[in-house]
């Protein structure tokens, strides 16, 4: 099996306290890259640094940082050109969302623009910062983390909207970077099990007057079950290393099938799709 390294390439990752940021961050020091993670409380990314470095080989070096903040988010690059000489690669993974405002007219004004600034403003602010460290390092990767959300309309009005914005943020600077050394795509991930997905799913279940929730949720994939962590950091290293080195402007969709057709219940019952093949 080819091992993908990150060795001399010197990563940025976001939201990396917990759920698919963490994994993203834990998954790049295993390949023996140096990482600088943040999130908004220093003691949260301060214990995700240390566990993982008690363990892995690449060095974790955590900073307090509200990615829509303009200063913060250059204290966090510079952190990271003077923890590691320069910067290779930057993961948008911060992100959220209101779960209140799950349909328009059920949105105010207030959580639509804070889910604009913290899915989309973020974002913007991490690559503009990143692109001059970038270019400087003779090129580099940004792998902004996306969402189902952002490919069709299934709810959560201001961060789906906000998830679509960073597939367009991804691809102009694919293309107008790319000239730079730059590549840019982006990971839309389907419904993954962190932690906190799972604490939403079973509230979700408790309020619910259908007590399959749950399985009527699960029925949109038809590989049976929800994403993992790990699947959208090992898609994440890819992407960052050169293994991916004429990947970019893309959208790689992690989703066990989600975006591919119809629920499995529906298939099931106009094509007898749970029918397996006999052999002929």
């Amino acid at each position: 099996m080819v091992e993908l390294s990150l060795a001399n390439r010197p990563a940025i990752v976001t939201g990396a306290s917990r759920g698919i940021g963490r994994q993203i961050a834990t998954t790049f020091a295993e390949a023996g890259g140096d990482v600088v993670i943040c999130s908004r409380s220093y003691e949260d990314v301060e214990s995700v640094a240390e566990q993982i470095t008690e363990t892995h080989e690449g060095r974790v070096v955590p900073v307090e940082c509200d990615v829509t903040d303009a200063e913060d988010v250059r204290t966090l690059v510079d952190t990271a050109i003077e923890e590691f000489g320069d910067l290779k690669i930057l993961v948008n993974n911060a992100g959220g969302s209101v779960e209140s405002a799950d349909l328009l007219h059920r949105c105010d004004e207030e959580d639509f623009e804070w889910m604009l600034e913290l899915n989309l403003k973020g974002p913007y602010l991490l690559a503009r910062e990143a692109l001059p460290a970038m270019i400087a390092a003779g090129g580099g990767s940004m792998v902004h983390i996306g969402s189902v959300n952002g490919l069709f309309g299934i709810g959560l009005a201001g961060y789906s909207e906000a998830k679509s914005g960073i597939l367009a943020l991804s691809r102009n600077i694919a293309t107008h970077y790319g000239q730079y050394g730059i590549r840019s795509n982006v990971v839309s991930a389907g419904t993954i099990e962190t932690q906190a997905r799972k604490d939403e799913m079973e509230q979700t279940a408790e309020e619910s007057t259908d007590a399959s929730a749950r399985d009527r949720w699960l029925d949109q994939y038809p590989i049976g079950r929800f994403g993992r962590p790990h699947e959208v950091a090992d898609t994440a290293l890819f992407l960052a290393t050169e293994r991916a080195g004429f990947i970019t402007g893309e959208n790689v969709v992690v989703d066990g099938g989600l975006t591919a057709g119809l629920p499995v219940s529906f298939q099931n019952a106009i094509y007898q799709a749970d029918e397996p093949p006999q052999d002929r």
